[in-house]
């Protein structure tokens, strides 16, 4: 990348900390689901599963009273994502905000710099790059999530990683393609050639080469695994990314010249693919559970002793835990005031309200009335101009089949769509955070698509003054905008008057 691009990324990613850690522990108390993640990972911290804690704890949690139950908390979410929550409370306090929210706050920090060196991988651009990395930097939904105790953003932040591995993986395996047809091309030529010889070549020119080991498969499948250990939503990239970079395989060696490309890739790397993404996930998710099986404590942690089987105990109460809370996901229909659904998330047509306080709750501004405000709402010039991005990218996977194209559209695919194959289960807008980063992208991808029809020179950047122009009022309007909703995003006071003015739609509110 370079070091101007180093240089660049690192000033980028300095100003997203900024707006991530500013006031990171305001307000000082658990604010909508803080109030279970949070607690949790004290727990586990501590004890090393979640317990119970009484029902009007979170005020002396706040207040630093951390005295949970003797007894197991039933809870339904992997336990990773705790962990990492866990992390930063133990560096910064268990009794503080700024403490239990440090982690996601890094993760979201992070996210914007992983999103900055992929889309400079990918259309090797510095320019583009940039473009990515401020608009996910000031982006107000990934802001507010990465300013709060939950687990999405670290399942943001592993879903990423593992993306840039399989991209890494790619240009690996395409490589090591090369250099062992090349091989076996100078085996079969050369003047001690063997019948043998003449034999591997031809059954190369079939099926293809096997590439041995992948080692950035290997490293997307533990970060896939601990992934899914955040959220069990996880899984649908697992799948997604899986088919992904077996189908690149495949298309390197359709590339390549091999006559049964697709068989070879199905079975000379399909099946290791497997073994790398799947079982070292598998491996990698049950590792993380470790404080659940070292202990005895835990929620279901001794029913595989009281409901034996061929498997080893702690397997039994492992897989009927699963079991459980895959029944509670699936059919988890409660209502809520900002409950949504996925239809509508594309629109940000219901952002959710975690924390709202006026005038009568002690909150001081320039007027009588006063609101302080955290809405998961996004930045609406940058949220919809994402989805206009999608649209001509899937147009333009339909006409020319860049790969590009297709990945960002598998993630969106991983990210969005899958959440409309349970209608009636009870969702928040909040989940669109795992694929904001290549919403963004996708922005990146079309503002490309201009800039190589301006300068007619591809991805690489020398002219196009027009475009670069019109790319440059967008960022800034965008950064305009951002600054406009900041206060919504971080609990500032203002105005009743200027909270309601930017209530745009009465779905917001």
């Amino acid at each position: 990348m370079g070091r101007l691009g180093w240089i660049i990324a690192g000033l980028i990613t300095i100003a997203a900390a900024m707006l991530r850690f500013w006031h990171l522990g305001h307000p000082q108390e658990l604010i909508f689901d803080e109030t279970y993640y949070v607690k949790d990972a004290y727990s586990l911290w501590h004890f090393g599963y979640e317990r119970s804690w009484a029902d009007d704890a979170d005020d002396a949690f706040a207040a630093g009273q951390l005295t949970p139950n003797s007894d197991a908390s039933y809870v339904v979410h992997p336990p990773a994502g705790k962990w990492f929550i866990a992390i930063g409370m133990a560096i910064f306090g268990f009794d503080n905000a700024f403490g239990w929210r440090a982690a996601a706050a890094l993760a979201g920090t992070l996210s914007v710099l992983l999103t900055f060196v992929l889309t400079a991988k990918l259309f090797r651009s510095i320019f583009l790059a940039s473009t990515a990395g401020l608009l996910l930097g000031v982006e107000g939904h990934h802001i507010v999530m990465s300013r709060v105790g939950l687990l999405d953003i670290s399942l943001t932040l592993f879903v990423l990683a593992a993306f840039c591995a399989l991209v890494a993986d790619r240009s690996w395996g395409r490589r090591r393609l090369a250099v062992e047809l090349a091989t076996r091309y100078k085996q079969f030529n050369a003047s001690s050639a063997t019948a043998t010889d003449r034999t591997d070549w031809r059954k190369t020119l079939t099926y293809g080469p096997w590439l041995g080991l992948r080692p950035w498969r290997i490293v997307a499948g533990v970060l896939l695994g601990i992934a899914v250990s955040v959220k069990l939503s996880g899984l649908a990239f697992v799948a997604v990314f899986g088919l992904l970079t077996v189908w690149w395989d495949a298309n390197a060696r359709k590339t390549a010249g091999i006559r049964r490309w697709l068989p070879g890739a199905t079975f000379l790397d399909g099946l290791w693919a497997f073994v790398s993404i799947v079982i070292v996930g598998a491996i990698t998710y049950v590792s993380t559970w470790a404080g659940w099986l070292l202990t005895s404590g835990g929620y279901y942690r001794n029913w595989g002793a009281n409901h034996p089987t061929i498997l080893p105990d702690w397997l039994t109460s492992l897989v009927y835990y699963h079991v459980q809370s895959t029944t509670f996901h699936t059919e988890l229909e409660s209502a809520h005031n900002y409950a949504s659904s996925a239809w509508i998330w594309p629109f940000a047509g219901r952002p959710v309200s975690f924390f709202y306080r006026t005038e009568d709750d002690g909150i001081s501004c320039a007027a009588e009335r006063c609101s302080a405000a955290i809405l998961d709402l996004p930045n609406p010039l940058i949220w919809w101009t994402g989805l206009l991005a999608v649209v001509a990218i899937f147009l333009r996977w339909l006409i020319v089949r860049d790969w590009r194209a297709g990945a960002i559209l598998a993630v969106y695919v991983a990210g969005q769509l899958i959440w409309t194959l349970w209608p009636a289960r009870t969702m928040f807008f909040f989940y669109t955070v795992a694929y904001t980063p290549f919403l963004i992208i996708a922005i990146a991808y079309v503002a490309g698509l201009w800039l190589a029809k301006a300068t007619g020179t591809g991805w690489q950047l020398n002219s196009g003054k027009i475009a670069i122009l019109g790319i440059g009022l967008f960022v800034l309007a965008a950064l305009a905008l951002s600054a406009y909703f900041l206060p919504l995003w971080t609990g500032d006071s203002i105005t009743w008057q200027q909270w309601q003015q930017r209530m745009w739609f009465q779905s917001w509110i």
